[in-house]
């Protein structure tokens, strides 16, 4: 949630604000990059909920680096970098309000988050800068950022909104996706026994009966197999945990690549085959593939160009459209999966 009250960690005059995600967008050179997110303090003032109201401030490496002592200049306003350790994060905070900083980064020393509060015995509480505090990987891309150039930041916490348009949005998609897809596979069902009908009605009996049997698409489950099923998606959990690695997820990022691939091909393939049925009925035999429709041929580097290109750009504000068509076309294919996964 955006807004964390703790009624463990201590609250004093001066020092009683609620936990806050705070998202702090960078630009380089007024180029927009990268956005982090982080937690506000429990003191100083409250940090702007508005995006469009919030001030694009330039961003400094405080000087000493730990801003425990006066710093060797003064700002005009900038927000300080600064480095966790060494003294209090209300100290901080008033050594880099005294030098003229609008407000406060500190880097923590970890990977995670840590709730920035005060001492009970702490009285000079009078801090007029916001305090953020983002996690170690954060910070050393934020070094990295200021090595290149002009560095600006925008800091603010939005409020969350009592109905969320987005889950609201997925909600839709993902029930309108498995009803489709229940929807597609009975309408397949029909189709199929009206041509069968049609077929008998010929006197073509023989061939129907040998067509029905490799056309039904039904995959007997046993208990064993249902049982391996949930043993395998177990451990893939546990390794998702143990092993959340840069290697780990660029696997989970080309394996999902691989099942959007075959989704989207099979979902076009079955939507082009009706107007389309020649290229459809026509196959060529392709090494390690068998008998391939010219129709799959043609289909598939468009599917393998989505989902590349997708993979390239996935951290793109944008990049959340193509990942929802491919998992959308995986449901369709497999809807049995995502009443699973649901």
């Amino acid at each position: 949630d955006i807004v964390h009250q703790d009624d463990d960690a201590p609250k004093i005059p001066g020092c009683s604000n609620d936990f806050m995600l705070v998202k702090v967008q960078t630009w380089v050179k007024n180029r927009e990059t990268d956005e982090f997110v982080g937690v506000g303090a429990r003191f100083g003032p409250i940090i702007e909920s508005k995006e469009k109201h919030a001030n694009r401030t330039g961003l400094l490496i405080a000087d000493p680096f730990d801003c425990c002592t006066p710093l060797k200049e003064k700002v005009a306003g900038e927000v300080l970098l600064v480095q966790r350790g060494d003294c209090k994060f209300t100290t901080k905070a008033k050594v880099a309000e005294d030098a003229g900083a609008s407000a406060i980064i500190i880097l923590n020393n970890r990977h995670e988050l840590y709730k920035m509060v005060c001492d009970q015995n702490e009285t000079d509480l009078d801090i007029n800068i916001p305090a953020v505090l983002l996690p170690k990987d954060a910070g050393t891309i934020l070094q990295g950022l200021l090595s290149l150039g002009k560095v600006s930041v925008q800091l603010y916490s939005p409020d969350r909104p009592l109905v969320d348009t987005a889950e609201v949005f997925l909600w839709l998609m993902a029930v309108g996706t498995i009803l489709g897809a229940s929807y597609w596979s009975a309408w397949s069902a029909r189709e199929a026994l009206i041509e069968q009908e049609k077929l008998l009605k010929d006197g073509h009996e023989s061939s129907v009966n040998i067509e029905a049997e490799g056309s039904t698409g039904m995959v007997d489950i046993t208990m064993t197999s249902a049982m391996l099923f949930i043993v395998v998606a177990s451990l893939f959990l546990v390794m998702l945990y143990k092993l959340m690695s840069h290697w780990f997820v660029e696997l989970l990022v080309v394996i999902f690549c691989i099942g959007g691939v075959e989704g989207l091909q099979t979902c076009l393939v079955a939507l082009l085959s009706r107007w389309f049925k020649p290229a459809a009925r026509s196959f060529v035999k392709v090494p390690f593939f068998g008998a391939v429709s010219y129709l799959t041929l043609a289909v598939c580097p468009f599917c393998i160009v989505s989902a590349v290109l997708w993979a390239v750009y996935r951290r793109m504000p944008y990049a959340w459209i193509g990942q929802d068509v491919l998992v959308s076309a995986v449901l369709f294919f497999a809807p049995s999966i995502g009443i699973i996964f649901c």
